[in-house]
């Protein structure tokens, strides 16, 4: 399996699979000299760590994902050479998933798996499993350090869960409640939405938005490596999300040049339609993406599908599963953003030599 890979210059290859022993990162690239503890790591992890009591959508499944830092890091600080970072599944239950071990379940990857590999991980989702984001998260802590380092902070919360709207930002209450969600009250209506699917044994999407503060203008090159158009490959490279917006997104093909053009100022944008990137370059300005979470495939209700003989069959799922991917696909967002802008932060660095 190849595409395990992301980055030039910072670059993270993850591996490992759902109920297997372990799941891991290296990260290559990682300038010398940054502080970096495991303590570092597992703040981020800690956001999206499954069955954390008081979250509404979470699965049952109970991981501590307690990282350890095998390589990479000396006396407190990295040394520039691979780190490489490991956690352990501790809570693995495949019985679940034994009944249903020949037939494809709708919406996930068992089909095309399948059909490319011969052989696919019927233990839960193997690679193609949300867990896998364990490792995004992990690295994308290392990319915290490096950026805070340069003043740049990337913030994600949810917008939209099961058609409930943030209808104000409020970045401290996002703090506050276990959906991540700026709205106080929208995020008592989405709590309220999650259970009253869950009864009905079904799943929820949503809409998150990460922005990025303090971007030096710069970053991203203008022709196939564009900011904006690896910030929509990382996060399209998330299981769960179907779309990718940036600054006005889709809202930019209903209006007027008149009205979506950013207009310039001595002191800076009047507006930031563009998402904080001109031709693929970061302008200085907050970067903005949203994307389209998909429902949890694996739902409790029945489902029309086949076997792995093409003969029709009826399936309902059963196991540990979220009831939505939100809140705990927000700080996977957080981290892919993260991981983008460490790179071309680096890849600047390395052409650079005026100024």
């Amino acid at each position: 399996m190849a595409g395990n890979t992301f980055g030039k210059v910072f670059r993270v290859t993850t591996w490992g699979e759902s109920h297997g022993r372990a799941l891991g990162v290296v990260i290559d690239g990682c300038p010398p000299l940054i502080p970096l503890s495991e303590a570092d790591i597992q703040i981020d992890l800690e956001q999206r760590r499954p069955g954390k009591a008081g979250v509404v959508a979470t699965t049952r499944r109970k991981e501590p994902d307690v990282v350890e830092i095998l390589s990479g890091v000396f006396a407190g600080k990295t040394t520039g050479t691979p780190i490489s970072l490991i956690i352990f599944n501790r809570d693995v239950d495949t019985s679940a998933y034994e009944p249903i071990k020949d037939l494809f379940r709708p919406g996930h990857g068992d089909y095309t798996y399948l059909k490319k590999y011969g052989i696919r991980d019927n233990r839960g989702g193997g690679r193609a499993s949300g867990r896998e984001t364990v490792s995004r998260v992990a690295a994308g802590a290392v990319a915290r350090k490096l950026l805070e380092r340069e003043g740049v902070r990337v913030i994600a919360y949810t917008l939209e869960l099961g058609g409930v709207r943030a209808e104000k930002i409020d970045l401290a209450a996002a703090g506050e409640n276990s959906l991540f969600c700026p709205d106080p009250e929208a995020a008592l209506r989405m709590e309220e939405r999650i259970n009253e699917v869950r009864a009905q044994g079904d799943s929820l999407g949503g809409i998150v938005e990460t922005v990025a503060r303090g971007c030096p203008v710069g970053l991203g090159e203008p022709v196939f490596d564009k900011l904006d158009g690896d910030l929509a490959r990382a996060m399209m490279s998330i299981g769960a999300v179907k779309g990718v917006e940036i600054g006005s997104g889709f809202e930019a093909a209903r209006r007027p040049g008149s009205q979506n053009n950013d207009s310039i100022l001595p002191h800076g944008f009047a507006t930031n339609n563009a998402g904080g990137i001109l031709a693929g370059i970061s302008n200085g300005d907050d970067i903005v993406v949203r994307v389209a979470v998909k429902p949890i495939p694996s739902i409790a209700r029945p489902q029309q599908t086949v076997n792995i003989n093409m003969e029709p069959r009826e399936i309902t799922v059963g196991g540990r599963h979220d009831i939505s991917a939100i809140p705990r696909i927000v700080p996977v967002c957080a981290a892919m953003m993260r991981l983008t802008l460490a790179d071309h932060l680096l890849r600047q660095r390395a052409i650079k030599f005026h100024g």
